[in-house]
């Protein structure tokens, strides 16, 4: 597994995107603009369900503070759209992510427990958020779905990030 650290240039990840064409990961639609990646385990998560439920809830805040917000997994398109249908997204949903693509962006990788799960290995949780220099501003990887970063807390930082001009944090090697 590749550790990507605070500071580094994103490593851009193109994925397909539901609705036809490609969604590039780590490309905010602006100059201006930051872009926050949700990675997600994928539909056979409930735990995903309902924190991208409540990502669609809290979305405009981000939007609000010059954030595009792009969420994406390993799943197949079917399996994607389903998600999407399920929670009403709105948000641009990227699936198909390769376990190659995803073990370049540092994200751990789970085999299915059996059909009952999925039938294809899949990511577990991150959240990025790739600022207007294309670097990592803030990195969250879990190993479990049970480990998220609060989504209103988040968005607080981030306004508290972008109003204050605050530095990127831990991008010293230890």
């Amino acid at each position: 597994m590749k550790t990507l650290e605070a500071g580094q240039i994103f490593p851009k990840t193109e994925i397909a995107r539901l609705g036809g064409g490609t969604l590039t990961l780590g490309e905010p639609s602006g100059t201006d603009r930051w872009q926050l990646v949700v990675i997600y385990r994928g539909l056979h998560c409930p735990l995903c369900k309902k924190y991208l439920a409540r990502l669609e809830q809290v979305k405009s805040r981000f939007h609000d503070n010059g954030i595009d917000v792009v969420i994406a997994s390993g799943d197949p398109e079917e399996k994607a759209q389903a998600m999407a249908d399920e929670i009403s997204i709105t948000v641009p949903v990227g699936y198909g992510l390769t376990i190659e693509q995803m073990r370049s962006l540092g994200l751990y990788v789970s085999t299915p427990r059996g059909p009952q799960e999925t039938d294809q290995p899949f990511p577990e949780p991150g959240i990025f958020v790739v600022n207007n220099q294309g670097k990592l501003h803030i990195i969250d990887i879990s190993n479990a779905p049970f480990s998220r970063p609060d989504l209103d807390a988040l968005a607080g930082g981030l306004e508290f990030i972008r109003a204050n001009d605050y530095p990127i944090r831990g991008a010293h090697a230890a």
